[in-house]
């Protein structure tokens, strides 16, 4: 049965407090008391009942968990194809100086009339070596992270916001997501930013899949492993890691994948299936993401979007406990390196107590790696992070990505990431 503390009992009840009509609206569940009982999958028990007892044991447990993840969740993503990367424009002393930006178009398959999509890259404009990336994926174009009036607006259909004008950005989308990408401390860090727009291989909306990449792969959306949204846009961020590996000025041993949201869910996918990434955070990504299904507290599968899974995940729906996985695991995957996982005290629809409880229920293979594990065993107060191997905070306000949470993640990454 599930273990919570008596800290956490208190927080939920603060979370049900924080819940409004509107919000109730949404139709997940924000009754704590209806959040069923529940016994999560062993993550160190193999198909074959066998114990997982060393590296070499995870290594075939890990393979085993990605085909289930793959088969009831996301979809299986097709492999790259020969890919070219053409530098559109370069300026080495943008931002007034304080960084060098990139403006790429990755062609998926070498051609100027095939799949393409288009990869916004600032690095530090005075570092001494190749940097450490975070790379993630944006919701309204590359135009939209910064008010900077070189970046290229981008063609794609985007989803309703400020300067979107039916479906197509304007030139009054610039900047309208900046709060979420605060690029110039970043880039005083030390880091560099990459980002790509979700639209360019999947648009964001359920009835958009002709006008996804999926079709040019020939997949058959019938089929129960059909890959979903998120896969596709997990598949995506492994393409823009291809083109930094080729960046002499980044570290590829250093790039750290992170999203928001439903982007959140599609960062901890890429890093969980692609072990090139050196740290993952996911912020906020409720449900499909680091949530734990089995709580059925706020989004719930029942009322999660179709397309950002594939066909079978919704067979789950109102049948949780049947699921072969659960966020723990999923989080489990990017063992050893370090994962760090965000929450907000309003954000109840993304369930933090069952991002808390997911994170640390990942600890058993973070020991068995000798990587070590989540520094806490009951929810910390807000705004108190969790700098462990396996990290955590709480932030006071609402679902969103904000400069207190970039702080945070560039504090673990200074941490478990800068060169010693």
């Amino acid at each position: 049965m599930r273990r919570t503390g008596l800290k956490i009992l208190a927080f939920a009840a603060a979370i049900a407090a924080c819940t409004t009509p509107a919000a109730a609206q949404l139709d997940g569940n924000a009754d704590e008391a209806k959040a069923g009982a529940y016994q999560l999958p062993d993550l160190l028990v193999a198909a074959d009942g066998r114990r997982v007892r060393n590296a070499r044991d995870w290594r075939k447990r890990r393979a085993e968990l990605i085909a289930l993840f793959e088969a009831n969740i996301y979809g299986t993503a097709p492999r790259p194809l020969r890919q070219r990367y053409i530098v559109d424009e370069q300026e080495r002393a943008a931002l007034g100086g304080l960084a060098v930006r990139r403006q790429v178009t990755i062609l998926l398959d070498g051609r100027h009339d095939g799949p393409q999509m288009r990869v916004l890259l600032y690095l530090p404009a005075h570092a001494r070596g190749p940097v450490s990336v975070f790379v993630g994926p944006n919701f309204h174009g590359n135009q939209a992270i910064h008010p900077d009036p070189a970046i290229h607006i981008t063609p794609g259909w985007v989803t309703p916001a400020t300067g979107i004008r039916k479906g197509s950005a304007t030139l009054h989308s610039r900047g309208i997501d900046a709060s979420e990408w605060p690029v110039e401390a970043i880039l005083k860090a030390g880091y560099g930013v990459a980002t790509y727009f979700t639209g360019d291989l999947y648009p964001d909306a359920d009835d958009k899949v002709a006008e996804s990449i999926q079709p040019y792969f020939g997949t058959s959306a019938s089929d129960p492993q059909h890959w979903g949204a998120i896969a596709t846009w997990a598949w995506g961020l492994s393409r823009v890691y291809d083109y930094l590996a080729t960046d002499r000025a980044v570290d590829r041993h250093r790039v750290i994948v992170f999203g928001h949201s439903r982007y959140g869910k599609a960062a901890l996918w890429a890093g969980a299936r692609d072990e090139r990434f050196a740290m993952v955070i996911a912020n906020n990504s409720g449900e499909g993401g680091a949530a734990l299904y089995r709580r059925n507290f706020g989004e719930t599968i029942r009322v999660m979007n179709n397309y950002w899974f594939a066909p079978r995940f919704k067979t789950f729906a109102e049948r949780e406990n049947k699921l072969p996985v659960d966020a723990h695991m999923l989080i489990a995957l990017a063992a050893p390196r370090p994962v760090y996982i965000a929450s907000a005290t309003e954000d109840w629809w993304a369930d933090p107590q069952g991002e808390f409880l997911a994170a640390r229920g990942a600890d058993p293979v973070y020991r068995l790696l000798g990587a070590g594990e989540l520094d806490a065993s009951d929810m910390p107060p807000p705004d108190r992070p969790i700098q462990s191997r396996i990290g955590y905070h709480i932030r006071t306000g609402p679902h969103a990505l904000t400069a207190s949470d970039w702080n945070h993640f560039i504090a673990f990454a200074d941490r478990w990431l800068k060169p010693r």
